[in-house]
């Protein structure tokens, strides 16, 4: 975090050494990095964001396209470095992507159509000496695999003789690539279907290089440019292709380049391809479904260019990889603030639960302790007890001719108390039930008008008690009643009470003290409380009598203690059934402040990674293998000494490795690329 307590901004691109890292080598440089993005992906994989709260749908796409973005791409790249610069071919419905990947090729590696969508599966095309690079996990290894042969047909069966699905990358061989250099044709990124869309966005972010086609009457569509604008944010490397340009429409192309500076993207190279046939005749014209060499040329050339020469490769590669790195950190840092709005939903929920429970409980305590449970049933009941029944006559007579009575209440054979029980017991319970009510309904109304609670409750019947709450309270105060009598066990058969406890019986001792509990809020307090005509003094004074004052008041205490710790633990069980929602969830556990961490981690050691990164990898500029693209060899370059703008390393401002009687010219034996480059070579200095 900054000083002002703003998020850390993520690191930005470093050219040159810095004296943190001056120690690192390269390799332990993108070993750091690899690390830090490993914690970082287990930090995205343990990120929940289920509550409904402001922002939290962006929140998830963003989450979901970084993870992928991590194991389709970042990930497997810095694990694979070596590995073939992958194109993948994005764009509208009825762009001719195939069609223009097949032209390249100039054989149908893809199957091109008129129905809609065409690119059911993605294809991805490779150099037979690179198939290892893809039959792993080196790229999207979600995606399962299909090898396919021959010419591709809409019903094209892989090599055990089933169709392949939506979610099967299939692969094909073709010499006609440089070896290094991969073309994958996506399904359309406006596609009718939903999982077409959603794949061609995530092989878009798998790309090294973006190559977006769209064409004259479509270049304006909202969804590409979307995609475009999110590509020109985390600076990846894009080229556009303007397809079915009619003669005398340069106009689009001028419009086309104006919305890219719009979009972040003038940097970008623009292809522009002919509509098929037009202006072309004999050889030129469209046959076997491939647009005209010429029609292809430029964006063959630039290609081959770029596959072919490792160096161009290497920084294409890095520029794309070192923006994912950073657009990662950035959307680390949103989505840590999601994560800190999603524990506050969480917190003010339990709250709110917390709350209700609290004054439901508040409400049993006031209702127990205020007198009010002593009246109707109960007050009729304890009259009768003490007035007409063998308690009160054992209590005035205290002579030998009724002990066989004292004996018999001794023993628990008195026959009023426990009528005086249980209307104790019926009073209680009105009182629990009636709290716990109010508090569903309390707490269902307040989560109900919270968006993050009421997404929770749909489907539930939370709005009142559970069903079987009753008996539930009903055991509970039973429970209560033995604890009741259990400490006047306890205390009876202390020393100093025995045979005083043992004259009046347990019995009615424990209903005394339960009607002493209900008399007052502190216990005892004296002579000076009494409810209903005196029945609670007469209790008090009973058990004075018996235990004296300081026992009766340490009696009522733990008595109302342990009424608190029964009945609070009916109102939790209540509380639970919203808490579990949240539980379930797992927001409570939710922090940004470790997503931050995170991010943090992954750009200093990008930062450090950036300052050690070799300019000139060995490993990396090996010599030129494998073919040239159909057409490459018939484009003129541009006489800007820039060349074709838009991504680091293009073939403009460098020279190809020179070879021994060619200066200037890459390390391929035959003739017609040797007169390619030094064509490309003096137009490029003339």
């Amino acid at each position: 975090m900054t000083a002002t307590g703003q998020p850390d901004e993520p690191a930005e691109p470093v050219d040159g050494a810095v004296s943190a890292s001056s120690a690192l080598t390269p390799d332990a440089g993108a070993a750091a990095l690899l690390d830090a993005l490993d914690a970082l992906r287990a930090r995205f994989g343990a990120l929940r964001l289920p509550l409904e709260t402001p922002g939290v749908h962006s929140a998830r796409t963003d989450l979901a396209r970084a993870t992928d973005q991590l194991d389709d791409y970042l990930l497997p790249r810095l694990r694979a470095e070596r590995a073939p610069l992958l194109v993948v071919v994005g764009g509208s419905t009825g762009a001719g992507k195939s069609t223009l990947v097949n032209s390249l090729l100039g054989e149908q590696a893809t199957a091109p159509g008129v129905l809609r969508p065409t690119t059911r599966a993605p294809v991805l095309v490779h150099h037979p000496l690179d198939a290892r690079w893809f039959t792993g996990d080196r790229v999207l290894p979600g995606l399962a695999r299909t090898s396919v042969h021959g010419t591709p047909a809409a019903d094209r069966r892989d090599d055990a003789g089933t169709q392949a699905g939506p979610r099967a990358l299939r692969l094909v061989a073709s010499g006609n690539l440089p070896q290094g250099l991969a073309l994958l044709d996506a399904p359309d990124v406006d596609s009718v279907e939903e999982a077409n869309r959603e794949l061609a966005a995530q092989l878009l972010g798998a790309a090294d290089l973006w190559l977006f086609v769209t064409t004259a009457a479509r270049y304006a569509d909202a969804v590409p440019w979307d995609l475009l604008t999110t590509a020109a944010a985390r600076r990846a490397q894009v080229a556009l292709v303007l397809d079915r340009v009619d003669p005398g429409a340069e106009e689009v192309a001028a419009d086309l380049r104006r919305l890219m500076s719009e979009h972040g993207l003038g940097e970008a190279a623009l292809f522009v391809v002919p509509e098929s046939g037009a202006g072309a005749s004999g050889d030129d014209a469209m046959s076997d479904g491939l647009l005209p060499e010429h029609a292809v040329g430029e964006l063959a050339t630039w290609l081959t260019g770029l596959g072919g020469d490792p160096d161009s490769r290497a920084r294409v590669i890095a520029a794309t990889r070192d923006g994912v790195v950073d657009d990662l950190v950035r959307r680390a840092h949103e989505l840590a603030a999601t994560a800190d709005v999603q524990h506050a939903a969480d917190t003010r929920l339990r709250e709110v639960v917390e709350h209700h429970h609290a004054d439901a409980l508040r409400q049993v305590e006031d209702a127990t302790s205020d007198g009010a449970l002593l009246r109707g049933e109960v007050l009729a009941r304890w009259q009768d007890f003490i007035r007409t029944g063998e308690f009160f006559r054992a209590l005035e007579a205290r002579a030998g001719k009724v002990r066989d009575a004292v004996g018999r209440v001794l023993r628990g054979r008195v026959k009023e108390a426990p009528h005086v029980e249980q209307a104790i017991a019926h009073g209680l319970e009105s009182v629990v039930l009636d709290a716990a009510e109010q508090a569903a309904e309390r707490t269902y109304a307040a989560w109900r008008g919270d968006a993050a609670g009421a997404a929770l409750l749909d489907g539930l019947e939370l709005s009142r008690t559970a069903p079987g709450l009753r008996p539930e309270v009903a055991g509970a105060i039973r429970a209560w009643q033995g604890d009741v009598l259990e400490l006047v066990r306890e205390q009876g058969e202390s020393r100093r009470g025995t045979a005083r406890a043992l004259s009046f019986g347990v019995n009615a001792l424990g209903v005394s003290l339960m009607i002493v509990v209900f008399a007052s809020t502190a216990g005892l307090t004296g002579l000076e409380v009494g409810i209903a005509g005196g029945t609670a003094v007469v209790a008090q004074k009973l058990l004075e009598a018996v235990f004296g004052d300081d026992a009766v008041r340490r009696l009522a205490a733990q008595a109302k203690e342990r009424l608190t710790a029964r009945v609070d633990a009916v109102l939790r069980g209540q509380s639970a059934r919203y808490t579990a929602q949240l539980d379930a969830l797992g927001t409570d556990d939710v922090r940004g402040d470790r997503l931050r961490d995170a991010a943090r981690d992954v750009a200093e050691a990008a930062q450090q990674e950036r300052a050690t990164r070799s300019r000139a990898d060995d490993g990396l500029t090996r010599p030129w293998s494998g073919g040239m693209l159909r057409g490459a060899g018939t484009f003129r370059p541009p006489t800007s000494p820039e060349g074709i703008p838009g991504l680091p390393g293009s073939l403009a401002g460098r020279e190809p490795a020179a070879q021994e009687g060619d200066a200037g010219a890459p390390d391929v034996p035959d003739a017609p690329r040797a007169r390619f480059w030094r064509r490309w070579r003096r137009k490029d200095q003339g």
